[in-house]
């Protein structure tokens, strides 16, 4: 393990083939932040590269200078030995270089092939001879798509997959993944580090963002750390050094995950004469069709107590989303009712479900957490600028000053309240979404859709610090999660959905994983 932030690029062995990318002296500045400083590596051919750093530390900025989103401020590239300078996106791909963002690049409205041929056919579109390629690479990598399913239909995990197929396509030579894994489920997770496998095997060279340590044993052959825009550590054993590689990123030991305890409805057990709190969550019978006639949510029913987590489980697209689009206010059920600390918000508006005490974190934040073309502090008090207007003007003063403050206590990273929220990295707005919610006025109820994807491993610690926080001041929380193993850490009950309806629920413990994963399956016990 080598840890010092002036550490050189790996060198290639003396008469051996020049490196497949060879980064020298790198920065980038957005204004006054200074992103990237003096980052050097290198990538050979035939290798994972996993590139680690915690929310903020300029992993994307850097992935976006190899893309030619961004050109460098300072510094060169190398691919192959020869200068490289690309100045968009399309010379990066005509030099063999494809990328899967962190945020879709995708048109909802249209199919998955015609998503496929945008820039890449000319004259007649051979939609059939597409649709074929998706199904053999579907298939090869695990990766099954229906070409002609429209994309806004499809779950997020399986546009995931439609971003992946699209680089597959391409046959790069160079394969850049920016947190590909934020949003799949353990078997996509599997069959994603298999692409990365077999494509570096083929002699592609990968460069694979990611915070689980899991994927880095995995299919990592060296790894690369960043913190604030510099490089700190490097590691040509990465799954023998992990212990060394959180603490270069979080500069501190992890907590033992053990070591968050959830809290207990029984801690608030009500005696003899004591009144009966009125449930934070009451959902009576919730079904969704949808345009189709196909049931996705079927008669969905569940309380939560105060003070309470409640996970739900499942394989992405068996109901999640309906079921947050309901609780939100963005989506009207077809039957049943729910109730949030005893008021009936059935049909009511997202405005009146924040007005009832309830705080919503929803899977997508970009379509539903925020606007991104407002600033930091704006998005982060947007539930209340109300309480900042003045004769019809609004209170910047009083407005940064509050965003300030909540900036520092959710660790959200930013070079200050004023610019704009799309500047922010992906795990820094969840973390703005999240530190909203949990300040809503009169908070009673928490619903939290997959709070902790794209985050790193010290920022998932700390949300869910958050969130237990919350639960012991009384909230009770609904946890949807496809990351299996934090809601058996943090929950207290697990509902697990399949093809919309509960197919079981249980304590949370770690004696329920094999029967809990049954449920997933559809194997009911």
């Amino acid at each position: 393990m080598v840890a010092a932030p002036d550490v050189q690029a790996f060198d290639a062995a003396p008469g051996s083939a020049p490196p497949l990318l060879e980064l020298t002296g790198l920065g980038k500045r957005f204004g006054r932040l200074q992103v990237l400083d003096d980052v050097s590596l290198t990538l050979e051919a035939g290798e994972v590269h996993c590139l680690l750093g915690e929310n903020g530390a300029g992993k994307s900025t850097l992935c976006n200078l190899i893309f030619g989103v961004h050109a460098p401020d300072a510094g060169g590239m190398r691919l192959a030995g020869a200068a490289y300078r690309p100045t968009r996106p399309a010379d990066a791909l005509a030099h063999g270089i494809a990328m899967v963002h962190q945020h879709f690049s995708l048109v909802p409205d249209v199919s998955v092939v015609d998503n496929l041929l945008l820039g890449q056919s000319r004259g007649v579109l051979k939609r059939a001879e597409c649709a074929a390629r998706v199904r053999e690479l579907g298939d090869r990598y695990g990766m099954p798509l229906d070409p002609y399913a429209r994309v806004g239909d499809l779950s997020v995990g399986e546009r995931q997959r439609v971003e992946i197929v699209k680089c597959l396509m391409r046959e790069p030579r160079l394969l850049v993944l920016d947190e590909p894994t934020a949003v799949l489920l353990p078997e996509e997770i599997r069959a994603l580090l298999q692409v990365c496998e077999k494509v570096a095997a083929e002699g592609c060279g990968v460069v694979l963002v990611t915070h689980k340590l899991a994927e880095i044993r995995q299919v990592a052959r060296r790894a690369t750390v960043l913190r604030a825009g510099r490089i700190v550590a490097r590691s040509e054993a990465p799954a023998e050094e992990m212990e060394m590689l959180v603490r270069a990123m979080i500069q501190r030991d992890l907590a033992d995950p053990s070591e968050v305890i959830p809290v207990s409805p029984e801690r608030l057990a009500v005696t003899v004469g004591e009144a009966v709190p009125s449930p934070a969550l009451m959902v009576d019978g919730l079904s969704v069709r949808d345009a189709q006639g196909v049931t996705r949510l079927d008669n969905f029913t569940v309380m939560v107590a105060p003070g309470e987590i409640v996970g739900v489980a499942g394989v992405e697209g068996n109901g999640q989303v309906e079921l947050a689009g309901v609780l939100s206010g963005l989506m009207g059920s077809t039957e049943g009712r729910f109730f949030v600390d005893g008021v009936e918000l059935t049909g009511k508006s997202a405005k009146a479900v924040t007005a009832a005490g309830a705080g919503i974190v929803p899977e997508d934040r970009h379509a539903s957490g925020c606007v991104t073309a407002m600033s930091v502090a704006e998005n982060m008090l947007l539930n209340r600028l109300g309480d900042y207007q003045r004769w019809g003007l609004l209170d910047r003063t009083a407005l940064r000053r509050d965003a300030l403050d909540l900036m520092q206590t959710y660790d959200v990273r930013a070079a200050g309240p004023d610019v704009a929220f799309s500047g922010l990295s992906g795990g820094n707005q969840q973390k703005a979404v999240l530190a909203r919610e949990l300040t809503t006025k009169g908070l009673r109820f928490l619903m939290a859709a997959q709070p902790t994807r794209g985050l790193d491993v010290g920022a998932v610690e700390a949300v869910y610090g958050h969130i237990v926080g919350a639960c012991a001041r009384g909230v009770g929380v609904l946890l949807i999660s496809s990351e299996f193993d934090e809601l058996l850490k943090v929950a207290d009950r697990i509902v697990v959905l399949y093809r919309g309806r509960i197919m079981g629920q249980c304590d949370a413990h770690l004696s329920q994983r094999e029967r809990i994963g049954a449920w997933m399956a559809g194997h009911s016990q």
